[in-house]
């Protein structure tokens, strides 16, 4: 009962604020935290990004194998996304079996890289039917407080530009000591950008302390050409048809200010 109030107060706070024309942080309800990104902090991954957004980090790494192809696909690559959400990032994340949250974060990242089609797969063929690159995406949130979807797709995309293929032996084994020079085939670069609605009020970037008390989020991918690519809602709330088109409208915007940070 005493967390309930504590969550009533927190709620009444926020709105309030919001209310007035204010955030708890500071921010205008278009803007978002301070945001760097910073490439090639691994060097054991063929690629790897560091996103800070505001409080929040996250630590990308890109890893290259070979493998078969799928049966359907005998002439594309394959592409895979994890995310680990552990107790060293937010005390909320707990240790075991990937539960819903950390599901939700591989498949929206996944979703907007791989419906934009930003990497030429086909390229990624090294003998059809039988030997194709595999392209491993891990997410790793370091410090979370807030919006995992925008800064982790953030860093998938800068880690997955910064890769470099490492030496393929001609018996089909990876030599990964020996980088060559030669990069991944992205033609896009997808982003994603995510609103918080929160008593009427639609901000975007959420920190923690707004996406604890949120009525609905929603999350849109855009490719470079402002089209839209992958969509999530969460949240218990609903959107009216008026907001989502002005949702879609104002993240257009932003994801052209996301696409800035992503080096290269």
């Amino acid at each position: 009962m005493r967390q309930e109030i504590i969550a009533d107060v927190k709620r009444d706070h926020i709105v309030n604020l919001l209310n007035s024309g204010k955030r708890v942080d500071g921010r205008a309800f278009d803007e978002y935290r301070e945001l760097s990104v910073e490439v090639g902090i691994n060097q054991r991954a063929e690629g790897s990004a560091l996103v800070k957004l505001g409080k929040t980090q996250v630590m990308v790494g890109v890893k290259l194998a070979v493998g078969e192809p799928f049966p359907d696909m005998p002439d594309s690559g394959v592409l895979t996304t994890n995310a680990e959400l552990i107790p060293l990032a937010s005390p909320s994340f707990e240790r075991g079996p990937p539960d819903e949250d950390t599901v939700e974060l591989a498949r929206v990242v996944d979703r907007a890289i791989r419906e934009s089609q930003c990497i030429d797969m086909e390229k990624l063929c090294i003998k059809e039917g039988e030997l194709v690159w595999i392209v491993f995406i891990d997410l790793h949130p370091l410090d979370y407080d807030g919006n995992l979807f925008d800064a982790c797709t953030l860093g998938a995309i800068a880690a997955l530009k910064n890769a470099v293929f490492p030496k393929l032996e001609e018996n089909g084994r990876i030599d990964y000591k020996t980088k060559t020079e030669e990069k991944l085939p992205i033609v896009d670069t997808p982003v994603e950008v995510t609103f918080a609605k929160i008593g009427g009020h639609i901000v975007v970037d959420p920190c923690l302390e707004e996406e604890e008390v949120l009525d609905a989020r929603l999350t849109i991918g855009y490719n470079e050409r402002g089209e839209i690519v992958a969509m999530q809602k969460g949240g218990s709330g609903t959107f009216t048809q008026e907001e989502i088109l002005d949702i879609v409208r104002r993240g257009r915007e932003k994801a052209e200010f996301l696409r800035k940070h992503i080096p290269g």
